[in-house]
C-alpha cells in the first residue's frame, strides 16, 4: 500500500494485514494503540500537512513533549514526501532561531505552552505556519489530524531522497544539519532488526527522547520493521520501567539509565524474563557494566552510532559483550582506523581516527558543502572525528574524540558553545569547557573561568548569565574559577591538563 515510498513501504510492511496487532502502549493515557489504528493516523498527519501547501522536500521542524501525536506525525511526514526535523525540547528560544533560519521549514510543531514566544521567532524565519502538540496528546494539529477524512496516497520518495534532517553541534559553534537519506535509515534499521533478533514477539520499553537518532530511528524505526509492539513512557521513570520488565522483552537506554535502575530493589527478579538490554549514546563505564551483571545475569549490548551514520558497531547478539568495546562493524558496514593528519589507513591496534562506510552514512550537511567535502570523502568514508582502536578480535573501542565533544546524559555538547557565552559575561576574561568523568551521566559539563583582573567572579554568576541560551543539559554542572588556564608553548590552552586536574571533581 506504501510502494512507492522508499521508507514507508519498509515501516509499515511487517503488520499489512494484521491491522488489530498492537503497536504502542501509551504510558501516559494507558491506552493501547494497534498499527492500524497509529497508520491512520498518521495518513491524516500527512494530508494536513499536504493542505497546508507542504511540498516534497520540505522541512517540517518540531520541538513538542514525546507523544503518540508526534511518533504520527514523523511517519506523516515521511508519507507527505517531507523532511522530519526534530529538535530537543530543551533549546532555549534563542538556539531554536538558529534552526530554523538556517533549515527553513514551512511548519513549526511545538508545545503550547512555547506557542507564543517562539510564533515571531518562526515568522522573521519565514515558517509558513506554527501548529502545536501537547503532552496530553491534545492541539491544534491534533485537531487537524482528527478533522481529516480516513485514507492518504502516499507521496512517491526514492532511496535516495531526504526522509530527515538531524543538527550536531560543531567545533565553531555553528550546528550542522546531518541529511539522512530513506536509503539510510531504513537499512541501518533492517539491519539492527536482524542484528538484534527482533521479531513481532517483542516488546520494547520505549523511555528514550524521539528528537534524537537513538530513541526515533532506532527503537521507533525497529519497533516498526520488526511488526514488534513498545510501551512508550514520555520519559525515564525507574519505578515504571522496573514495573513493565516482566511483560516486555527488551530496553533501549543511555548509561544513566542503567546506573539508576542497578540502585533499584527487586531490579533481579524483574529482569528475569527480559531478553536484551542495549546501550548507547555515551559510553558505558565498565563498572556498570559489570555491577549490572552481578546484578541481573544479562551483560548489557553497547553500540556505537552518531548522527551522521545512525548505527555503525554493535557487541554481539550471541558472542561476548566486552565492557569497554562498543563491538563490531554492522553487516554491510566499514570502519577503518586512519592516521589523523595523513589519512592513511593505520595497522591493527593502532589508535586513529574511526573512519565509516556504508549505506548508513549520510548524504551530507545541509547548506554546508565545504563541511561535507571536509568530511566525507571521495571513497565514500565518513570521518567521524572520534579516535579509536580495532582489536586482535576485530572489536572496535573508542578511546576519545579529537574535537573535545562532551557527551553528558546521551546529549552531545560541544565546548566552544558555552565559552562563547561565558566570555561575553561582564568580568570575565576568558574560560574553558571541559567534559569530566560523572558517575551517573557519563561525563558532566565542567567551566574553567579566569576573571578580568580585579573583577569578581563567582559560580552563580556565571550561571545565572548564561542559563536563557543555553538548554539545560549544555549548563555546566559545576564552575570553577581559576587565576590562569594552563597552555603550551604557543598559548594553545592545554584542556587535557584541566581534565587531569579536576578528574575526580565528581567522584
Amino acid at each position: 500500500m506504501y510502494d512507492a515510498n522508499y521508507l514507508a513501504s519498509r515501516l509499515r510492511g511487517a503488520r499489512v494485514g494484521a491491522e488489530d496487532a498492537p503497536f504502542l502502549r501509551n504510558h501516559q493515557t494507558g491506552e493501547t494503540v494497534s498499527y492500524g489504528a497509529f497508520f491512520a493516523n498518521a495518513e491524516k498527519m500527512a494530508a494536513v500537512l499536504i493542505a497546508g501547501g507542504l511540498e516534497p522536500g520540505d522541512r517540517v521542524a518540531v520541538q513538542a513533549p514525546k507523544t503518540q501525536a508526534m511518533l504520527e506525525l514523523y511517519v506523516g511526514t515521511v508519507l507527505a514526501g517531507g523532511v522530519f526535523l526534530p529538535l530537543n525540547t530543551a533549546y532555549t528560544a534563542a538556539e531554536l532561531s538558529y534552526f530554523l533560519g538556517d533549515a527553513s521549514p514551512r511548519v513549526l510543531v511545538c508545545d503550547p505552552q512555547r506557542q507564543e514566544e517562539l510564533a515571531p521567532i518562526a515568522a522573521d524565519c519565514g515558517v509558513a505556519e506554527v501548529l502545536t502538540i501537547a503532552a496530553d496528546e491534545t492541539g491544534t494539529l491534533v485537531e487537524r489530524r482528527d478533522a481529516q477524512s480516513a485514507g492518504f496516497e502516499p507521496v512517491a520518495r526514492e532511496a535516495d531522497d531526504l526522509a530527515a534532517i538531524l543538527y550536531t553541534s560543531g567545533t565553531t559553534g555553528r550546528s550542522k544539519g546531518a541529511m539522512l537519506t530513506h536509503r539510510g535509515l531504513a537499512s541501518n534499521s533492517e539491519t539492527l532488526k536482524k542484528y538484534w533478533h527482533f521479531t513481532k514477539d517483542d516488546v520494547l520499553i520505549h523511555a528514550l527522547p524521539i528528537f534524537h537518532t537513538h530513541g526515533l530511528f532506532v527503537a521507533s524505526n525497529i519497533t516498526l520493521m520488526a511488526g514488534s509492539s513498545c510501551i512508550f513512557m514520555a520519559g525515564f521513570d525507574a519505578d515504571a520501567i522496573l514495573g513493565y520488565m516482566p511483560e516486555a522483552t527488551v530496553l533501549m537506554g543511555v548509561p544513566t539509565f542503567y546506573v539508576r535502575l542497578a540502585q533499584m530493589d527487586g531490579l533481579a527478579e524483574a529482569a528475569k524474563g527480559m531478553r536484551l538490554f542495549i546501550s548507547g549514546s555515551a559510553p558505558l563505564l565498565a563498572e556498570t557494566h559489570d555491577r549490572w551483571r552481578a546484578i541481573t545475569g544479562h551483560s548489557i549490548l553497547e553500540r556505537y552510532g552518531m548522527t551522521e551514520t545512525n548505527m555503525n558497531t554493535s557487541n554481539p547478539y550471541e558472542g561476548d559483550r566486552r565492557a569497554g568495546s562498543v563491538g563490531f562493524p554492522l553487516p554491510g558496514i566499514e570502519v577503518i582506523v586512519t592516521d589523523p593528519s595523513s589519512g592513511r589507513e593505520l595497522p591493527q591496534g593502532e589508535i586513529g581516527v574511526l573512519e565509516v562506510r556504508g549505506p548508513n552514512v549520510f548524504s551530507g550537511y545541509w547548506q554546508m558543502p565545504e563541511k561535507t567535502a571536509e568530511e566525507l570523502r571521495e571513497n565514500g568514508y565518513f570521518v567521524t572525528g572520534d579516535l579509536g582502536r580495532i582489536d586482535e578480535d576485530g572489536y572496535v573501542h573508542i578511546v576519545g574524540r579529537s574535537k573535545d565533544l562532551i557527551i553528558t546524559g546521551g546529549y552531545n555538547v560541544y565546548p566552544k558553545e558555552i565559552e562563547l557565552l561565558i566570555d561575553d559575561l561582564p568580568g570575565v576574561n576568558e574560560s574553558a569547557v571541559i567534559g569530566l568523568p560523572h558517575p551517573d551521566f557519563g561525563e558532566g559539563v565542567v567551566a574553567v573561568v579566569v576573571p578580568e583582573p580585579g573583577a569578581e567572579l563567582n559560580e552563580e554568576q556565571i550561571r545565572a548569565g548564561i542559563a536563557p541560551d543555553l538548554a539545560k543539559f549544555k549548563q555546566p554542572k559545576k564552575v570553577i574559577i581559576v587565576g590562569e588556564l594552563p597552555r603550551n608553548s604557543m598559548g594553545k590552552v592545554q584542556k587535557k591538563a584541566l581534565r587531569e586536574d579536576y578528574s575526580d571533581l565528581f567522584s
